[in-house]
């Protein structure tokens, strides 16, 4: 695969859940457009649902919309070379204040990448970047250069990387999940104590974000660790991974 060099890449993930713990709890205009955007999810359109099978549906999918949703970890990590070592360093932009980790994030994209050109995730061009663009707006921030990608051609946004988008190779009816991926070329399984069905729950209910940190961090291992593999290289020994959230799944 044609892909740029390793240490030009930052990878990425995001973790996001509703911005309310129940559906009971949005404002009522909100509660009467979430009703009418159930009704598709589910593909009920003969007639209106009811506010218990909205609350269902929004206790299970409102977090993947930006507009009923928040971001509550976005975890990077990027190669890194020293004295002959290659080691994958990871940080991760979590917490409550989704205003506050959006601004850090921010803050990296615009000033502290250095050789860094290109970012890198696993569908990143349909929902990671489109979701932390749309969030940044709500919040009433400006995009770091990078995300100002409105209205721009595609070959002036090659900086994206998407593992999903490079696996398609042209085949846009193509989505092949992130843990299918790593299975398929023998990536060590993202996927620890919880899955992303149990982040809303994890927040909402156990209020454990460093748990959801620890979990984006593995995915963004994954994702680089996946890349590795489409360049013909070597996994990175477990040892070489410096995780910023050290979680015990055990616990």
């Amino acid at each position: 695969m044609n892909l740029p060099e390793l240490h030009t890449m930052l990878f990425l993930d995001i973790e996001c859940v509703s911005t309310t713990a129940s559906y009971q709890e949005l404002p009522e205009e909100l509660r009467y457009l979430w009703k009418d955007k159930a009704a598709r999810i589910i593909k009920q359109f003969d007639s209106p649902i009811d506010d218990d099978t909205a609350a269902e549906v929004y206790q299970n999918k409102a977090g993947i919309f930006s507009e009923y949703g928040k971001i509550v970890c976005i975890s990077v990590g990027f190669f890194h070379r020293s004295e002959g070592q290659e080691v994958f360093k990871l940080k991760s932009y979590y917490g409550d204040d989704e205003a506050k980790l959006l601004a850090e994030f921010a803050d990296l994209l615009d000033n502290k990448l250095g050789r860094i050109r290109n970012i890198c995730g696993h569908n990143i061009k349909e929902f990671d970047i489109p979701y932390i663009c749309r969030r940044m707006v709500i919040n009433g921030m400006e995009l770091p250069a990078k995300l100002q990608i409105s209205g721009k051609k595609p070959w002036d946004l090659n900086y994206l990387i998407d593992t999903m988008d490079a696996w398609r190779f042209g085949d846009r009816k193509n989505f092949t999940p992130l843990k299918l991926l790593t299975a398929l070329f023998g990536v060590p399984s993202p996927k620890g104590d919880i899955d992303g069905s149990q982040v809303g729950r994890v927040y909402w209910e156990d209020g454990d974000v460093d748990r959801i940190a620890a979990y984006c961090e593995r995915d963004v291992v994954a994702t680089a660790q996946l890349v590795r593999k489409f360049k013909r290289r070597n996994l990175l020994p477990e040892e070489d991974i410096l995780y910023s959230i050290q979680y015990d799944t055990n616990a």
